[in-house]
C-alpha cells in the first residue's frame, strides 16, 4: 500500500493569486513548493482511491477505469470541485463515500453521471480492497468525515478539515492508537480561525493523541510564511507535507 499527499493547500493554493510575498516568490519559481487543493491517492496494488476530490485535472489524471473509488471528506468546493467534470464520463461508474450531507454541493446529486454516491456513518467501518476503513467526525462548517485506514497492523489517520477533534473522535484515536498522523494545520500558532486547526491545535493533538508521526496539510498562506522562518523549531516527528510526497509506503 502506497499513501501520496496530492495536494497540500488550503482553498488559496500556493502561490496566492497576485501575491508577491517570498513564499510565493518562491512557489512561482520552484514548482515542488507549490500547494494544490488537498487531497490524497492511496494505492493498492493496481487499485487507487482517492481522498477527496479537488484537484482540478482528474479525467486527465486517471484514465477511465482506474479509479476505483473517492472518499470525501466534505462537501467544499476545494475538496470537490474535480468531480463537476468527471462526472460527465461515460462506460464506468466510481463509488463516492460520503459524510451525511444533505445538501452536497451545487448539483452534484441532481447530475450525478457516473459518481455513485454513497453516504456513510460514523465510526461504521467498511472495506476498500483489503484496507478497512472507519469514518469519524470531525469538527467544521459543513458535515465532515476523517478516515482511518487500518492495514498490515498499522492505521493511518487522515483528518481534513477540522479545528481540534470531536471527543468520541480523540477517544477512538487514543485507544486504538495511531502510527501516521495527517492532520489540517491551516494557520500558524496563535491565530484563531472556525474550522481549522492552528500549529498549536495539532501540537495540542499530538500530545494527547500520540502517534508515532505526524504530517502537516491542508497548509494555508500564513502558515506557509510562518514556516519559512520556523520549519526548525518543530519537534522531530512532525513533517511538512509536500504535494506528490509519499508518505506511507508498506509491501
Amino acid at each position: 500500500m502506497r499513501l501520496t499527499l496530492l495536494g497540500t493547500g488550503a482553498a488559496a493554493g500556493l502561490p496566492v493569486y497576485g501575491c508577491e510575498c517570498n513564499v510565493c516568490t518562491n512557489a512561482l519559481a520552484k514548482p515542488a513548493l507549490r500547494r494544490t487543493p488537498c487531497s490524497a491517492l492511496l494505492q493498492l496494488g493496481e487499485q487507487c482511491f482517492l481522498i477527496d476530490a479537488g484537484q482540478v485535472n482528474l479525467a486527465e489524471r486517471f484514465p477511465a477505469g482506474t479509479l476505483s473509488a473517492i472518499c470525501l471528506t466534505h462537501f467544499h468546493p476545494d475538496h470537490v470541485q474535480g468531480l463537476f467534470h468527471l462526472r460527465w464520463g461515460t462506460n464506468v461508474q466510481i463509488p463516492v463515500y460520503t459524510p451525511p450531507d444533505s445538501q452536497g454541493c451545487a448539483d452534484l446529486y441532481k447530475h450525478p453521471g457516473i459518481l455513485a454516491f454513497q453516504s456513510l456513518r460514523k465510526f461504521t467501518p467498511f472495506t476498500l480492497g483489503s484496507i478497512v476503513v472507519t469514518p469519524v467526525p470531525l469538527i467544521h462548517s459543513k458535515p465532515t468525515f476523517g478516515y482511518c485506514f487500518d492495514v498490515a497492523g498499522q492505521r493511518i489517520a487522515y483528518l481534513t478539515d477540522t479545528k481540534g477533534l470531536p471527543p468520541a473522535t480523540e477517544e477512538f484515536l487514543c485507544a486504538s492508537g495511531v502510527d501516521l498522523l495527517i492532520v489540517d494545520c491551516s494557520y500558524p500558532p496563535g491565530t484563531t480561525q472556525a474550522g481549522h486547526n492552528n500549529l498549536d491545535d495539532v501540537l495540542s493533538l499530538l500530545q494527547r493523541v500520540q502517534p508515532r508521526s505526524l504530517v502537516l496539510t491542508h497548509i494555508g498562506h500564513a502558515m506557509d510564511q510562518w514556516l519559512l522562518k520556523h520549519a526548525d523549531s518543530l519537534p522531530a516527528q512532525v513533517q511538512i507535507g509536500r504535494d506528490g510526497a509519499v508518505v506511507f509506503e508498506h509491501e
